[in-house]
Order: C-alpha cells, then structure tokens, then sequence
C-alpha cells in the first residue's frame, strides 16, 4: 500500500534533489574565514573554485542523467530558491567585506588586493552565473535580480548583449563572444570589452527604434544601468572609501574576467553554416561545446550543459539537458581546468584545436574552405 505524498514530504524531497545546486553557500564562509585570516589565506578562494573542484570532478565522474524537461514549475522552487536568495548573500558578503577591510586595520594592500581578487572569482563565477539564469526568467522580480548582481560588477549591459545578440547570433560574426578559431583569450578578452557594451547599445537601440522612439528613451534599460552602478560604486566609496572603492572596481574586473574566460570556452571555434544572403541555420547542440562533469555542474547550476541551453533558451538549468558526441562536441574537462588552460594559449591550442578540426569534419564535411568564415572564425591553418 502506498503512502499519498503529502505537501512537506514533497517539499523536503525538493530540497533533497536541489541541495548540491546549493553548493555555492559554501563559498561565503571560505572568504569570510579569508578576511579574517589574512596572509596567504586570502587566496583561500581561488584555490577552492579553481582547484579543489577540479580535483573532486575528476573523482566525482560525469553526471548523464537527464530531467524530464516537462517537470512543472512548481517542482522546481528549492532549484529557483538559490538563485533567488543569492543577490542579498553577494551584496552582504561583498559590501561587509569592504567595510571590514576599511576598518578592521590587519589587512596589509597585497592582502587586501588577494582577498577582493576572492571577491571577484565569487562574484564573477557564482554571481554573473546565477544573472545569467535569472535574466532567462519570465518574472520581473528575477530580472531585477539579475539587473542588481550585473551593477555589483559594472557589466549591467550583459543581460542586453546576451539576450538580443549573442543568443540571436552566436556562431556567427555578429556574434562578438563567439570566440574565432585560433583566437587566443588575451586577443579575444579585449576585443569583447571594446565591442559588447556597443553591441548591446545598438540592439536595444534598434527595439526602441522599432516602436518609433529615439536612444535615448527613458525606456532604454541603459538608463537602468548607469543608476544601479553608480548606486554600487556610491556605497562603496562610503563603506570603503576610495580604496575600497578602488577595491571594489578590481573586485569587478575580476569578475568580468572570469565570465568571458567561461565565454570564451563556451563556442570557441565553432560557427553555424552560412545560408547565404546574410542568413544562418538555426542554433543546434552542436553550435556549443558541452560538459557533463557533475561537481561543477553542481557549483555553476548546470552551466556546462550549455549545449542545451543555446538550442533551447527558456528551459530553466534543473531541466537543461546533456548530449552525447553524436549531438554536441565534448569538452575534455570540466569549466575550471578549461577556463584554466585559456590563460595558455600554446597549450590551450594544442587541446582544442584538434577537437574544432574533428568538429568540422563531422557536422560539415562539405566546407572546404572555411576562409569563408573568417570573420567568425580565423581560418584553419594548412
């Protein structure tokens, strides 16, 4: 005889299944033991994020277990819950650690440079992640989240750069993080934080132009932006003063690092087929490398399954699924090695390289001159 499923058992089931997508709370004791600490131990957070669960994933195998991808929405509230509640830890966390920096005189300039890099790898691998899903969602009070993490690290005009142009054009060379073949990080790195802000400038301004109205609208989000940043930096100059703010800026550069670190890891070499007449077909698995290592997968809310996540944007990360080499090239390891070797680009060549040639072979066997595709990707090396 079976017992009905009651509303707490439910709940508490939920909460069982979510729990490893909790993973990123662990982070917020590291630093702050970090900030405490001082000495070596602000560099306690990078070790942890970089190295640490690098090492648990080469333990902790691959994870190809799929959602079904019709679960309701209201099976997935301990999912949504972490990157709901994330925006008051971060904000917490970051301007506590400004003032505590400002104020409690142990922490000598390096240390206080090692330990706001810390913030930045939170921030920039946990918080522009989590902006990421949340800009995804439907609801209002999800977008707002993701507006108020993206002001913590001065990238505001990401979410329209991501939602009008890179989902719309990646693979492609309107793409400008879609990174081209040969292409090393230290080249592809300045050339987004020159073309993205632009990119998404023009995109938002061609939807007001659409409704009949001019740039500079108060409907054009950018307005939104520059306020919720300059409120950021405000509080840090307050809390900080100029070397907390100062702190602060680093902290976001940091962070923005590390989100087109893992951009540039997401698409590298890989372009859609052109149609001609300017037209591409449309987005498949294939047009993003995917991942299924399952720690990191835990930490980074199933980012690495981003295969799925191109070939269907709306569907929430508990429900992303992952796709075997007959779908989506594989990455050899997880986002923290990859991010990793993309700081090498001798080494960084040597690995992926290989892999886009097989790539090209498999899925378009009939480009032979991939010159064609330069402006998205260099051509191939003869």
């Amino acid at each position: 005889m079976s017992i009905p499923e009651t509303f707490p058992t439910r709940a508490l089931g939920g909460l069982a299944r979510a729990l490893p997508f909790w993973l990123s709370l662990v982070l917020v004791p590291v630093l702050m033991f970090s900030a405490v600490m001082g000495g070596w131990w602000v560099l306690l957070m990078p070790l942890c994020t970089w190295y640490l669960f690098s090492i648990v994933d080469v333990f902790a195998g691959l994870d190809k277990a799929n959602a079904d991808p019709q679960t309701p929405d209201n099976r997935l509230f301990w999912y949504r819950a972490i990157t709901l509640i994330w925006f008051p830890v971060q904000f917490t966390l970051t301007f506590g650690v400004i003032w505590y920096s400002a104020h409690s005189g142990h922490l000598g300039t390096w240390e206080k440079i090692g330990l706001f890099f810390g913030v930045g790898v939170v921030n920039g691998t946990i918080g522009i992640n989590y902006s990421h899903e949340l800009m995804h969602q439907k609801s209002k009070l999800e977008r707002w989240m993701a507006d108020l993490l993206l002001a913590m690290v001065f990238y505001s005009h990401f979410r329209s750069e991501h939602l009008l142009v890179h989902h719309r054009y990646v693979g492609t060379p309107r793409d400008p993080v879609s990174a081209r073949y040969n292409e090393g990080f230290h080249r592809f790195f300045p050339r987004v934080l020159r073309q993205s802000p632009a990119s998404a400038w023009r995109a938002e301004a061609a939807m007001l132009a659409r409704k009949g109205l001019g740039p500079m609208h108060r409907s054009n989000p950018f307005w939104r932006y520059a306020a919720l940043q300059g409120a950021m930096a405000l509080l840090a100059l307050l809390l900080g003063g100029l070397s907390g703010l100062a702190l602060f800026a680093f902290s976001a550069f940091v962070a923005v690092w590390q989100l087109e670190l893992t951009n540039y890891v997401e698409h590298y070499g890989l372009t859609r087929k052109h149609l001609g007449g300017g037209k591409y077909e449309h987005v498949m698995p294939r047009h993003s490398w995917n991942a299924s290592h399952k720690v990191s997968n835990w930490l980074l809310i199933n980012l690495q399954r981003h295969s799925d996540h191109h070939y269907k944007p709306d569907r929430p990360f508990p429900l992303l699924q992952t796709y075997g080499t007959d779908q989506a090239p594989q990455l050899p390891y997880g986002y923290p090695v990859m991010t990793m070797l993309a700081m090498i680009p001798p080494v960084w060549r040597r690995v992926m390289n290989p892999r886009v040639r097989d790539w090209r072979r498999t899925w378009y066997p009939e480009i032979t001159d991939w010159a064609a595709y330069k402006a998205a990707t260099n051509p191939m090396p003869r």
